[in-house]
């Protein structure tokens, strides 16, 4: 059977460009899907997006689905034919619905006895008649938020869709694709190429549209793009910021890429830099070049979609379209430092945080008492942590951020600075939502640590004393995100703070606003170490390491933390699955047992296996607890490694249960011993084999 090469193209207009590498992965997957459902094996296949199409390209295909054998079972063959060998209505049915006569059914023996089947064989497809269909579930199944219809059609598309293109080597496959016709035209680029262009075979596809100014591969597109940024930024020794969304929707937005770079007046270059990448991001598309030490040159760079014969004029024209921008980000920079931050607090007292728990600078108020009391504990500066909360939302009422929301904390900072605030008052105003995502840098000040702190846990005491929690995917003030933030500080900053007490301070600062401040305090503080197992479930922590130690419900994060690397550590030994059935065995043990309080006698080890069980745990507690007391749980773990031996032998040839009281009680009091020794970093009866 010959091998086939088959082109795809659904061509549009311009495709959003923020999806179309989603559109591109997505097409792909679904074509992929459905030709294995479908039986049909190919050598490769690759899909292909630019502006205006997306494409899939099949190389090695079979022309024909195999042929296929279908069974199906019908009646058992004892309920199939009466006593006296004719079929009974059943069998008489099941022959009826498959076309032939019983006696045309087979036999098949089962461990339940034999059963009537029917089996018939079923002639494959050709890829022309599967192809259609198959593509056209694939576009339907895209992940499309919002789709259109054009002109009298009833089909449906992110775009409009112009034209379709399905070929078969160097045959047309005849289909009716979004309501057109396929064929063997396409377009190449819209300026420079506009006519249309007959393909001679599906794989003169790339060729021919790059001839006519289209690279319709996105990867390749995006290289270009790379490669050109590149070698731009290197002319002014400068490195290009490329975000990776941005990188992805320039590559959506263009399908003959010409890196072009300009420049903006030096004097803009005093505004928060911030500020001017913001808007030449987000609103002309630009990527930004900074220095080494990641200030803000005046240049930008540009990526045109066509290849011009006076390139200057687009670079004019780009300079002209930015710099109004520039300028309102500039006007609104003088104008906030027309009156000092600190006089925005009365703005503050006139927006709702939340209607049940008062305004902005009813939160700022709190934030600053619960930060100052933080700061007390860490041995941050408390005087500086005041007055960097009480003018941590001012920037909010100020025209930056009005602008530019993105820039709340960023604006403050600076005009703090300006103003000759302390550093640790400025930088901590920048500080206070750090972190923003997973993975993001953490605040580096004390100062800075105990607001961002503070801030979280008073949204989260807030939202919960007024009893809106989140619920199900449904997170609308973020606390999941607050309460990852809250432990990733207290873990990796390495503050040995309860998480009890923070609740509890969080919580006080509401008086009475909060009806239920019991009930306020439990429910935020399990939700906080609800977190755990998301948080190191990420960190591809095994779930029982991360129930060993929920078990002990450490009170500080940082402790959990470390207990989890211990126990984490100590899973690796091993000693570790036997010695967790053990503990796992003497927990058992002892939960039907009541064992009194008391001193081991040793006068009652009778059992050289319990007398070397004692004389191991006499050996190893003075190497041991001076390490928990440390909480350096690592090295404790690794010592109790060597408890496996004796306790292996104690079990083989102890009998605990033994029918002389003081034995038994004495044996109890040993393994109640043992078991308090490892309970003191993790439950390790818990880990899974």
């Amino acid at each position: 059977m010959s091998l086939h090469t088959v082109l795809f193209e659904l061509g549009c207009e311009e495709l959003p460009p923020k999806s179309l590498k989603t559109l591109r992965d997505a097409l792909l997957s679904e074509v992929t899907t459905r030709l294995q459902s479908a039986g049909l094996p190919y050598a490769k296949i690759n899909a292909y997006a630019a502006p205006r199409r997306l494409a899939i390209l099949i190389e090695g295909i079979e022309g024909h689905q195999p042929d296929r054998v279908e069974e199906r079972r019908g009646p058992s063959v004892a309920g199939a034919f009466k006593p006296d060998g004719t079929p009974t209505p059943a069998a008489i049915g099941f022959a009826k619905g498959a076309g032939i006569e019983v006696s045309d059914l087979i036999r098949i023996p089962t461990d339940k006895g034999e059963w009537l089947v029917h089996r018939k064989t079923v002639t494959g497809q050709s890829l022309d008649d599967l192809l259609p269909a198959l593509l056209q579930e694939s576009l339907n199944a895209l992940p499309i938020a919002k789709r259109m219809r054009s002109a009298a059609s009833r089909t449906e598309f992110v775009r409009p869709v112009q034209w379709v293109v399905l070929m078969k080597d160097a045959t047309i496959i005849p289909a009716t694709i979004q309501d057109f016709a396929s064929s063997n035209q396409t377009y190449g680029h819209r300026f420079h190429a506009p006519a249309a262009i007959t393909l001679s075979s599906a794989g003169d596809y790339l060729a021919a549209l790059r001839n006519a100014y289209v690279v319709a591969d996105f990867d390749e597109r995006q290289q270009l793009i790379d490669t050109q940024v590149k070698k731009l930024a290197d002319e002014v020794n400068a490195e290009a910021l490329v975000p990776a969304d941005l990188r992805d929707e320039v590559t959506g937005l263009v399908e003959w890429p010409v890196a072009l770079r300009a420049t903006f007046e030096s004097r803009f270059l005093h505004v928060p830099q911030e500020a001017l990448i913001s808007t030449m991001q987000d609103n002309q598309k630009y990527f930004c070049l900074v220095d080494s030490n990641g200030k803000l040159q005046p240049y930008f760079i540009t990526v045109s979609n066509i290849e011009s014969k006076d390139p200057t004029q687009i670079t004019l024209g780009n300079e002209k379209v930015v710099r109004p921008r520039l300028t309102d980000a500039e006007f609104f920079f003088k104008q906030d430092q027309k009156q000092p931050l600190a006089a925005r607090q009365e703005k503050l007292a006139n927006r709702i945080f939340q209607a049940q728990l008062g305004t902005l600078w009813d939160k700022t108020e709190r934030i600053a008492t619960l930060a100052a009391y933080i700061a007390g504990q860490i041995g941050g500066n408390v005087e500086h942590t005041i007055q960097a909360a009480k003018l941590s939302k001012c920037d909010l009422a100020s025209e930056m951020v009005g602008e530019f929301p993105e820039l709340q904390g960023i604006a403050g900072s600076y005009y703090a600075a300006l103003e000759g605030a302390p550093s640790d008052v400025s930088t901590a105003i920048r500080e206070q939502y750090l972190p923003k995502f997973a993975g993001d840098v953490l605040p580096q000040t004390l100062t800075g640590v105990s607001i961002a702190l503070a801030d979280r846990l008073d949204t989260l005491a807030g939202i919960f004393g007024i009893n809106q929690p989140p619920t199900g995917n449904k997170d609308p003030f973020g606390l999941r995100r607050v309460a990852i933030g809250i432990l990733r500080i207290l873990i990796e900053k390495r503050l040995t703070l309860s998480l009890t007490d923070l609740v509890e301070q969080a919580v006080t600062n509401y008086a009475t606003r909060i009806e239920n401040p019991s009930k306020t305090i439990q429910d935020a503080k399990a939700f906080l170490e609800s977190r755990y197992r998301s948080m190191y479930e990420d960190q591809g922590i095994e779930v029982d390491v991360i129930q060993a130690v929920q078990a002990l419900n450490p009170v500080s994060p940082l402790d959990f933390d470390q207990r989890i690397r211990a126990v984490q550590n100590f899973r690796a030994l091993p000693e570790a699955t036997a010695l967790a059935a053990a503990n796992k065995r003497v927990a058992n043990i002892l939960a039907k047992e009541t064992v009194s309080l008391g001193a081991i006698d040793t006068a009652l080890l009778v059992e050289p296996a319990e007398k070397t069980l004692y004389e191991t745990l006499e050996a190893l507690e003075p190497k041991v607890h001076p390490l928990l007391a440390q909480s350096d749980y690592t090295p404790a773990l690794s010592q109790l490694a060597a408890l496996r031996t004796p306790i292996d032998a104690f079990f083989e040839s102890v009998m605990v249960n033994a029918d002389d009281a003081a034995l038994r009680l004495n044996r109890l009091r040993l393994l109640t011993r043992l078991r308090a020794l490892f309970l003191s970093v993790a439950d390790v009866s818990l880990l899974q084999g």
